[in-house]
Protein backbone atom coordinates (compact mmCIF):
# COMPACT_ATOMS: atom_id res chain seq x y z
CA UNK A 1 0.00 0.00 0.00
CA UNK A 2 1.34 3.42 -0.93
CA UNK A 3 0.68 6.33 1.45
CA UNK A 4 1.30 10.08 1.46
CA UNK A 5 0.64 12.98 3.84
CA UNK A 6 -1.65 15.80 2.77
CA UNK A 7 -1.86 19.13 4.66
CA UNK A 8 -5.15 21.01 4.94
CA UNK A 9 -5.79 24.18 6.87
CA UNK A 10 -9.14 24.38 8.68
CA UNK A 11 -10.41 20.84 8.03
CA UNK A 12 -14.14 20.13 8.28
CA UNK A 13 -15.75 18.24 11.13
CA UNK A 14 -16.38 15.37 8.71
CA UNK A 15 -12.65 15.20 7.93
CA UNK A 16 -11.80 15.25 11.65
CA UNK A 17 -14.17 12.33 12.15
CA UNK A 18 -12.42 10.42 9.36
CA UNK A 19 -9.18 10.64 11.35
CA UNK A 20 -10.97 9.80 14.59
CA UNK A 21 -12.70 6.65 13.28
CA UNK A 22 -9.63 4.35 13.21
CA UNK A 23 -8.48 5.70 16.59
CA UNK A 24 -11.88 4.93 18.11
CA UNK A 25 -11.77 1.42 16.64
CA UNK A 26 -8.29 0.83 18.08
CA UNK A 27 -9.24 2.22 21.50
CA UNK A 28 -12.36 0.07 21.62
CA UNK A 29 -10.32 -3.02 20.74
CA UNK A 30 -7.89 -2.23 23.57
CA UNK A 31 -10.16 -0.83 26.31
CA UNK A 32 -13.74 -1.67 25.32
CA UNK A 33 -16.59 0.66 24.53
CA UNK A 34 -15.97 4.00 26.24
CA UNK A 35 -19.71 4.68 26.27
CA UNK A 36 -19.22 8.25 25.07
CA UNK A 37 -21.98 10.65 26.09
CA UNK A 38 -22.03 14.41 25.54
CA UNK A 39 -24.16 16.70 27.69
CA UNK A 40 -24.74 20.38 28.38
CA UNK A 41 -26.24 22.54 31.11
CA UNK A 42 -27.42 25.87 29.71
CA UNK A 43 -27.64 29.16 31.61
CA UNK A 44 -30.34 31.16 29.85
CA UNK A 45 -31.52 34.75 30.15
CA UNK A 46 -35.00 34.74 31.71
CA UNK A 47 -36.58 37.26 29.30
CA UNK A 48 -34.94 36.30 26.01
CA UNK A 49 -34.10 32.63 26.64
CA UNK A 50 -30.68 33.37 25.08
CA UNK A 51 -27.81 31.15 26.23
CA UNK A 52 -25.44 33.30 28.33
CA UNK A 53 -23.32 30.55 29.86
CA UNK A 54 -23.32 26.97 31.01
CA UNK A 55 -21.34 23.78 31.18
CA UNK A 56 -20.50 21.37 28.34
CA UNK A 57 -18.96 17.99 28.95
CA UNK A 58 -18.52 14.41 27.94
CA UNK A 59 -18.46 11.09 29.73
CA UNK A 60 -15.92 8.62 28.36
CA UNK A 61 -14.37 5.51 29.93
CA UNK A 62 -15.99 6.20 33.28
CA UNK A 63 -14.74 9.77 33.69
CA UNK A 64 -16.68 12.96 33.14
CA UNK A 65 -14.65 15.66 31.36
CA UNK A 66 -15.78 19.28 31.71
CA UNK A 67 -14.85 20.89 28.41
CA UNK A 68 -16.47 24.29 28.98
CA UNK A 69 -17.73 26.20 32.02
CA UNK A 70 -18.94 29.76 31.59
CA UNK A 71 -20.64 31.71 34.37
CA UNK A 72 -22.15 35.01 33.19
CA UNK A 73 -20.53 38.07 34.75
CA UNK A 74 -23.79 39.11 36.46
CA UNK A 75 -24.09 35.69 38.15
CA UNK A 76 -20.56 35.45 39.57
CA UNK A 77 -20.39 35.20 43.36
CA UNK A 78 -23.94 33.81 43.51
CA UNK A 79 -23.01 30.10 43.51
CA UNK A 80 -24.07 29.52 39.89
CA UNK A 81 -20.67 28.02 39.07
CA UNK A 82 -20.92 25.74 42.10
CA UNK A 83 -24.44 24.77 41.09
CA UNK A 84 -23.30 23.84 37.58
CA UNK A 85 -20.39 21.80 38.97
CA UNK A 86 -22.68 20.05 41.48
CA UNK A 87 -25.12 19.17 38.70
CA UNK A 88 -22.30 17.76 36.56
CA UNK A 89 -20.95 15.74 39.49
CA UNK A 90 -24.45 14.41 40.24
CA UNK A 91 -24.72 13.28 36.61
CA UNK A 92 -21.30 11.63 36.89
CA UNK A 93 -22.42 9.73 39.99
CA UNK A 94 -25.68 8.67 38.30
CA UNK A 95 -23.62 7.29 35.39
CA UNK A 96 -21.23 5.48 37.75
CA UNK A 97 -18.20 7.60 36.89
CA UNK A 98 -14.90 7.24 38.73
CA UNK A 99 -14.42 11.00 38.74
CA UNK A 100 -14.44 14.34 36.98
CA UNK A 101 -11.56 16.11 35.28
CA UNK A 102 -11.05 19.44 33.53
CA UNK A 103 -8.48 21.95 32.43
CA UNK A 104 -8.30 25.71 32.91
CA UNK A 105 -5.84 28.55 32.46
CA UNK A 106 -4.07 30.15 35.41
CA UNK A 107 -5.93 33.43 34.67
CA UNK A 108 -9.34 31.77 34.74
CA UNK A 109 -10.63 29.95 37.83
CA UNK A 110 -8.11 27.53 39.38
CA UNK A 111 -8.99 28.62 42.93
CA UNK A 112 -12.67 28.04 42.23
CA UNK A 113 -11.93 24.42 41.29
CA UNK A 114 -9.73 23.91 44.35
CA UNK A 115 -12.61 25.15 46.55
CA UNK A 116 -14.82 22.59 44.82
CA UNK A 117 -12.48 19.82 45.99
CA UNK A 118 -10.45 19.38 42.80
CA UNK A 119 -6.73 18.65 42.91
CA UNK A 120 -4.24 19.70 40.29
CA UNK A 121 -2.57 16.81 38.50
CA UNK A 122 -0.79 18.55 35.66
CA UNK A 123 0.50 21.80 34.28
CA UNK A 124 1.56 23.00 30.85
CA UNK A 125 3.80 26.07 31.05
CA UNK A 126 3.75 28.86 28.47
CA UNK A 127 0.30 27.94 27.17
CA UNK A 128 -0.46 30.70 26.33
CA UNK A 129 2.99 32.31 26.55
CA UNK A 130 3.59 33.63 30.03
CA UNK A 131 0.71 31.59 31.47
CA UNK A 132 -0.12 28.00 32.38
CA UNK A 133 -2.78 25.50 31.47
CA UNK A 134 -3.73 23.57 34.59
CA UNK A 135 -5.35 20.13 34.82
CA UNK A 136 -7.62 19.19 37.73
CA UNK A 137 -9.43 16.04 38.85
CA UNK A 138 -11.82 14.95 41.53
CA UNK A 139 -12.40 11.30 42.28
CA UNK A 140 -15.98 10.44 43.09
CA UNK A 141 -15.42 6.77 43.90
CA UNK A 142 -13.46 7.77 47.05
CA UNK A 143 -16.36 9.74 48.54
Amino acid sequence: MSLHIDFKSDPSEEERLQILAPLRAYNEAQAGDGKSEKFALFVRHDQTDAVVGGLHGRILYGWLFIELLVVPEQARGQRMGSQLMDMAEDLARERGCVGVWLDTFDFQAPEFYRKQGYEQFGQLDDYPPGHQRLFFKKRLDAE
